[in-house]
């Protein structure tokens, strides 16, 4: 059986697998970055990980990373959570560490290969992903490999505008930006459902929203129509751009499962032109957090 090495380098976790020629993870390590200790904090985990699978063969190692990358040389553009990465030659690292081919691309990019070859978007050629995490990413897979253009990235669906004024959608729907509408609305409504719930998650307070919105509450319904509309209207600009057959939702605000889909796509439909009616299929990950580790798995086995 030939074993493949998949990483996830994030903003606020790190993931290593390993797995086999059809990207079934086998093993698993996991851990949480510690910002102050920067990029060497997570380099040395990486170190300690690859020591400890030192026994196992690998045939090629695949890299999601939270960033900008020069996916030609695999040499890290920056990170915009953690300190240390600009510059880094990571592939060259990790080749001289292992001896095998390594390659690296961003997080967004490879956990949309991961939907496509192994999720939600099997059945479908062009599949477009976002993920609404720490920030807002995005994807486009076509015919089963990732498109890419001009270095130092592409599909950048997060800094798409959604105003005049600067407005973008990681600054709308980012896991971040839904939780400072949380606190918001618990700050005034301190004893409203949401606010209750919301102080059980500090630091985390979208993850309020879920159970806010199964019993009703009237802030969290407002919070999800902004955050859906906002969504619905920076994939507009998507849609009419590319035309996916498919865009998966994924990152920690999909969890908020199919209230999240369900408002996202019956908003789109407004957004986009009539010819390109209904739209796309919007779909919830499949692969949630295994998308990265899944996708870096499957560009490990095409290496090549």
């Amino acid at each position: 059986m030939v074993n493949f090495l998949g990483i996830e380098i994030g903003g606020t976790k790190l993931q290593i697998v390993t797995g086999n020629e059809h990207a079934e993870i086998q093993r698993r390590f996991r851990f949480a970055v510690d910002g102050k200790a920067g990029a060497e904090g997570i380099r040395a985990h990486i170190v300690a990980t690859l020591n400890e699978l030192a026994s196992e063969k690998f045939e090629a190692i695949g890299v999601g990373f939270g960033g900008p990358v020069d996916r030609i040389s695999g040499k890290i553009w920056t990170s915009y959570h953690v300190s240390g990465w600009s510059g880094f030659a990571l592939a060259d690292w990790l080749a001289d560490l292992t001896g095998v081919p390594v390659k690296v691309d961003n997080d967004a990019n490879v956990a949309a290969l991961g939907e496509a070859w192994q999720g939600a978007g099997k059945k479908y050629q062009n599949v477009f992903y976002v993920t609404l995490g720490s920030g807002v990413g995005g994807g486009l897979v076509v015919d089963r490999k990732i498109f890419h253009g001009a270095l130092p990235g592409e599909t950048e669906i997060g800094h798409v505008r959604i105003d005049k004024n600067g407005k973008t959608v990681q600054w709308a729907c980012s896991g971040w930006a839904v939780d400072a509408q949380v606190k918001e609305a618990a700050l005034r409504n301190p004893y409203g459902k949401l606010a209750v719930l919301a102080a059980q998650f500090s630091g985390a307070e979208a993850k309020a929203l879920r159970r806010a919105l199964e019993i009703g509450d009237a802030d969290a319904i407002r919070i999800l129509n902004s955050t859906t509309d906002d969504l619905a209207f920076g994939l507009s600009h998507a849609v009419h751009l590319l035309h996916p057959e498919t865009i998966v939702l994924g990152g920690g605000l999909s969890l908020l499962g199919e209230p999240l889909r369900k408002l996202t796509e019956e908003r789109l439909t407004t957004y986009i032109m009539d010819a390109f009616q209904p739209g796309p299929v919007i779909q919830l990950s499949a692969l949630k957090e295994d998308a990265v580790p899944v996708g870096a798995l499957t560009l490990a086995i095409n290496h090549h």
